[in-house]
């Protein structure tokens, strides 16, 4: 018996005071909660009590680094909401695929069968991926112009703007458009149209420009998105004094006016008819002279195709004979523009809008330049318009001469900006619709407009 106690005797070990005090100090810096309770408690490690036994103070500084535990890098897992400036990519914020669906409108009278229609809802159900192409555009869309809203302030440039906004097309699209073909998988859809007061369209900064916005100006913004070629063209109109407020809710309702009309079946002419009378009820009252809201009646909607901003069919802001019609499936972009000036537009000013001519003739070039660009065009732009600050951002130069002489032979075709009388103020706003066989969708709608 005593020689078993004598043995317990050598065995047992006795933990050096310092040691423990310094293990329980290392415990409560590292967050443990049960710090106090180690200097009483028995440690199961016999390899780390030996060295704690050796020296205190290493002792403890590993068992710190033993004991820290590193948190998990958060790289891995999907972003829950969107960056500013927007540079999220959008497919990250909707790992599903599935993104949101616009304003769905019933089509009525003769068409109010399509709702519950199970043909057409088999039809509609077929065109899902058409849909979520352009429901991601849309979205794309929204948190960028919500973005430009918040921050495009008097002061900046319009070059500082049109960067803006365009960053964050590339952004959330997911395509910079540096790569040979990568602007036409998606990304931005045409340049971004930053038109001033009686500038009703078609103006974004070309390479140099100065022009910084003021707090007098009344500015459309005009800006297209667009995966795989399903392009949602949207715009509406910024002024900082309420003084325009009256132009701007003219314009406003007249879009809204057109969207409600809008359907299969709908002749364009009515639809032309019904967006003048609704603009055409407003006056605005500016610097104390009133004046008539009138729609620029030789600027129209239109409907789009994969790849092309303007399809063939024209949606008329005033009253006309038209007899097209709308049809099933088919995608428009129902605008509006209203004036204070003549109610009409012209070309004006230094072009920068380009596109090239999917019917373009077959001529000989005899400017080398001209061939290289035009390759250079098909390889990044396609059908897709584009300006000349795109071309300088792909690194190209001295292009001026070879453009130029690809208008003249009819291959690319130039779209100056169009402008009212100066001195006059017109807004601008825009939505995409698609018309579904079972719905109506305003697929670029959001809180703003």
């Amino acid at each position: 018996m005593a020689a078993q106690v004598n043995d317990a005797l050598k065995n047992l070990k006795v933990k050096d005071p310092e040691a423990v005090k310094a293990s329980a100090a290392a415990a409560k810096a590292n967050g443990n909660k049960d710090a106090a309770e180690a200097e009483g408690e028995d440690s199961d490690d016999d390899a780390e009590e030996k060295v704690a036994g050796e020296g205190a103070t290493e002792g403890a500084a590993k068992k710190k680094r033993k004991r820290k535990r590193k948190p998990k890098k958060a790289g891995g897992a999907n972003p829950t909401k969107q960056s500013d400036p927007p540079r999220v990519l959008l497919s990250n914020l909707f790992p599903s695929g599935e993104y949101p669906v616009g304003q769905e409108c019933d089509y009525t009278d003769e068409n109010l069968y399509r709702t519950t229609n199970e043909e057409k809802r088999h039809l509609d159900r077929m065109n899902n991926d058409f849909l979520q192409e352009y429901r991601q555009g849309a979205e794309i869309h929204r948190q960028v112009r919500q973005w430009a809203q918040k921050n495009i302030k008097p002061g900046q440039s319009l070059t500082e703007i049109a960067n803006g906004i365009e960053d964050g097309v590339r952004a959330l699209t997911g395509h910079p458009g540096l790569d040979e073909g990568d602007n036409i998988k998606g990304g931005i859809a045409f340049p971004t149209g930053l038109n001033l007061d009686h500038i009703a369209a078609h103006y974004s900064p070309n390479a140099g420009n100065k022009t910084i916005l003021e707090e007098k100006h009344v500015m459309k913004v005009d800006f297209g998105v667009h995966i795989n070629g399903r392009i949602v063209d949207s715009a509406f109109t910024m002024s900082f004094d309420p003084m325009y407020d009256n132009l701007l809710e003219a314009v406003r309702e007249g879009t809204n006016t057109g969207i409600k009309e809008a359907g299969i079946d709908v002749r364009m002419g009515d639809i032309g008819a019904a967006i003048q009378e609704t603009m055409e009820s407003y006056e605005v009252e500016i610097n104390g002279e009133t004046f008539p809201v009138k729609c620029i009646r030789n600027l129209n909607g239109h409907d789009i195709r994969q790849w092309q901003i303007h399809g063939g069919k024209s949606v008329p802001i005033v009253k006309s004979n038209d007899q097209t019609k709308m049809e099933e499936g088919e995608v428009f972009a129902i605008e509006t523009f209203g004036s204070t000036g003549n109610g009409y537009v012209r070309d004006d000013l230094e072009t920068s809008h380009y596109a090239w001519r999917q019917d373009a003739p077959n001529v000989p070039l005899r400017i080398a330049s001209a061939s290289k660009l035009l390759q250079v065009i098909k390889k990044n732009f396609g059908t897709l318009p584009f300006c000349r600050r795109y071309l300088d951002r792909l690194g190209q130069e001295k292009y001026l001469l070879g453009l130029n002489n690809l208008v003249q032979s009819g291959i690319v075709e130039d779209y100056p900006p169009l402008v009212d009388k100066k001195g006059s103020y017109t807004a601008q706003f825009e939505h995409t619709i698609l018309l579904r066989p079972t719905v109506k969708e305003v697929i670029s709608r959001g809180d703003d407009y």
